[in-house]
């Protein structure tokens, strides 16, 4: 009896366990399915399907003739995980890797990469770096090689795509296009339009299957969408020439920095926009967007002032003006003209010598009693506020008021002649435009479409700001005092004989950034458009000189700048101007001195010396033929062979990258301006990929 009363005992308690024990399982699992359910599921999900980022392709820059200004190209860095491959394939396959790497990259011999990749394989590298920032070409290439061409898992062959923003023209008008790198911060367009240049990125699911092959799922794919491209105002001739311009004079004078603009007349579309620093090694480079940053900006100046007397009527530019010799007190200061002796003239004549005098002299006399109502003619033309150019980074200009502290008993005189207000160098193209397209007040702007797929889906039309800055009677003698600038004034000597300009020059002793007075930095200006009659562009030149320079007036080293400017303008404007251009060419009874160029150019050039010009077709390269006994000049087509490394001695850079790159070389360039010598002999065999040096003069 007591024994089963045990046996019974054991059975009840091995029957609870196994009950509890069932409890328990029933309870783990519902905690599982419940709880720890998701999180299972998900790392489940995660060891056998991923998620992929699908990259947008970033949008294009282009001018509005189609040239490409920025766009974004495929890079890869490769490396090779040694521990995958096999050490017969390696031992058979490395010499054929060697000589493969050697005669593509041409860095190494064939002996010299094959060192190094026994080295690697014998120290079980596992992230190797071969190559870095290869372009697309040279990444299909590698990736057919012996032993990389059985991929990760047998060849080791990993790679790491890229984007990388490029520049085709380089330097130009960099500061302007912008420059944008992933997780740094953008600048200029790139920065202003990021939104609509940059796209969306798409995902794709991907599921693992058997032999780790990741094969997309049907459905689970959301398409990239890519950024939009811009088309802007810019025009890549204009640029250049405007670049190399303000470059030469920096270099000559040995300047801190120097802006340039070029602006359409009656539309306000900036064709050209340099800015251009000087770097600690003396070399220049576009660091900085100084055509939005204010400053004093000197006698330019004093066409704000004499736009504000016409406008109340206080005078006419016939009307006399003593300068008193150059030299007037106000308060308890001196004011000085830079060239003393000036008498009594006229408003225009004082204009045209840029008399400090007697634009102070005109101001005090008839606003010292309301200072306001000067600076309230400032403000009709805007000048207290931003352009609202379409672009990042412009900073507010300052008109003083005579509310303000700082104003005291001299702020109007020297206010009126470009001291005590700060207003950029836009500013001032922005008005002397509004006189060149007789009174309309453009906002300047740089963009023109915004592209999608090679249409336009917006457009951006001309912005006027005012219909009229002045009457008509006041426009007509605001042209009369810029025309008589370029005749009698500070600036006859860039007249040339073709064409008619007008503008101011503009000469300013600064103090900002660090700099003092006694430094004795300046910065010369020079504002005017062309031609006088019938004005197209407007151009302003503002150049900052170096500590005690001995050459800062604006007509000096800003006027120059203008004139060579201009000269290119007018060369290339296919006929539609008449008239020869003295700068750019020499014709002699006997022969004509030039250097090679496009058919086109030349016979642009040779239209508008009325020489007779055999014509070449399209856009080839041309050199000159001379008939001493007929007097003409004929065009003779280069010689381009396809395959060959073509001649691009005396082309313009664009000319010559133009041609190299259509043969696939890569194009280093090193100076400015045209091309002097290049690195590979004209006539050479053209290998795809291969780098070619061009030095430009």
């Amino acid at each position: 009896m007591k024994v089963k009363k045990d046996i019974r005992f054991r059975v009840y308690v091995a029957f609870t366990c196994i009950c509890l024990l069932g409890v328990a399982v029933l309870i783990k699992a519902a905690h599982i399915q419940a709880v720890e359910g998701p999180r299972l599921k998900k790392m489940s999900q995660d060891m056998h399907t991923r998620t992929t980022t699908l990259p947008a392709e970033r949008g294009n820059i282009y001018t509005e003739d189609g040239q490409l200004l920025c766009s974004t190209i495929p890079q890869f860095d490769v490396r090779i995980d040694f521990t995958v491959i096999d050490r017969k394939v390696f031992d058979e396959k490395v010499d054929s890797l060697a000589m493969c790497m050697s005669q593509l990259f041409r860095d190494a011999s064939k002996d010299r990469y094959k060192q190094q990749l026994t080295l690697a394989y014998n120290q079980k590298k596992r992230y190797y770096l071969l190559k870095k920032n290869l372009p697309y070409y040279q990444y299909q290439a590698v990736r057919s090689f012996p032993i990389f061409n059985k991929g990760k898992r047998r060849g080791g062959f990993i790679e790491e795509p890229k984007s990388k923003r490029i520049n085709p023209y380089g330097m130009l008008a960099y500061r302007t296009i912008g420059l944008w790198r992933a997780n740094s911060q953008a600048i200029g367009m790139e920065a202003t339009y990021d939104s609509v240049l940059n796209g969306e990125n798409g995902t794709r699911i991907e599921q693992k299957m058997t032999g780790g092959v990741w094969v997309p799922v049907e459905g689970a794919e959301v398409e990239p969408q890519d950024g939009k491209d811009l088309v802007t105002t810019l025009d890549i001739g204009i640029q250049e020439v405007a670049e190399h311009a303000m470059m030469s004079v920096l270099q000559q004078y040995e300047c801190l920095y120097g802006t340039c603009i070029v602006m359409e007349v009656q539309t306000g579309k900036i064709k050209a926009l340099v800015n251009l620093g000087r770097q600690h090694d003396g070399s220049y480079w576009e660091d900085f967007n100084y055509a939005m940053i204010p400053t004093e900006p000197g006698s330019t100046f004093k066409l704000m002032t004499l736009i504000a007397l016409l406008n109340d009527g206080y005078v006419n530019v016939e009307n006399k003006v003593d300068c008193q010799g150059g030299q007037m007190r106000f308060g308890n200061r001196t004011m000085r003209d830079s060239h003393l002796g000036l008498g009594s003239l006229t408003i225009r004549d004082a204009f045209a010598h840029s008399s400090n005098v007697a634009m102070a002299k005109l101001a005090y006399q008839y606003y010292y009693k309301d200072p306001q109502r000067y600076v309230d003619q400032l403000k009709k033309l805007h000048l207290h506020e931003r352009t609202g150019i379409d672009i990042a980074g412009e900073r507010r200009p300052l008109v003083k008021s005579p509310k303000n502290e700082s104003w005291s008993a001299t702020t109007l005189p020297w206010m009126a002649h470009g001291y005590e207000v700060l207003i950029s160098p836009l500013h001032t193209c922005m008005i002397y435009n509004a006189v060149a397209n007789n009174g309309r007040l453009m906002r300047p702007y740089l963009i023109s479409a915004v592209r999608e797929y090679g249409k336009n889906i917006k457009t951006f039309q001309p912005q006027v700001i005012e219909e009229a800055i002045a009457d008509s009677s006041a426009i007509r003698q605001l042209q009369a005092c810029t025309r008589e600038v370029a005749i009698t004034g500070t600036a006859k000597h860039i007249q040339g004989p073709f064409y008619n300009i007008s503008g101011k020059t503009g000469t300013a002793q600064v103090a900002d950034k660090g700099i003092k007075y006694s430094d004795r930095v300046y910065q010369g200006s020079f504002v005017g458009y062309f031609p006088a009659e019938k004005p197209k562009y407007t151009v302003a030149v503002v150049v900052r000189t170096k500590p005690h320079s001995a050459s800062y007036y604006g007509g000096t080293i800003a006027a120059p700048v203008f004139r060579m400017v201009a000269d290119k303008i007018f060369a290339s404007s296919d006929g539609s101007w008449m008239g020869p251009l003295d700068s750019l060419a020499s014709i002699s009874k006997n022969k004509m001195l030039a250097q090679q160029a496009t058919a086109r150019a030349y016979r642009t050039l040779l239209g508008s010396l009325g020489q007779k010009v055999d014509i070449v077709p399209g856009n080839h390269i041309a050199k000159l033929e001379s008939d001493t006994v007929n007097k003409t000049v004929q065009l003779a087509p280069g010689n381009v062979v396809k395959g060959l490394v073509p001649d691009v001695s005396g082309l313009g850079l664009k000319d010559a990258v133009y041609l190299l790159e259509k043969e696939g070389l890569n194009v280093h360039i090193k100076g400015r301006g045209r091309v002097t010598m290049q690195s590979i002999a004209p006539g050479s065999p053209a290998a795809k990929g291969q780098t070619i040096v061009l030095q430009l003069s």
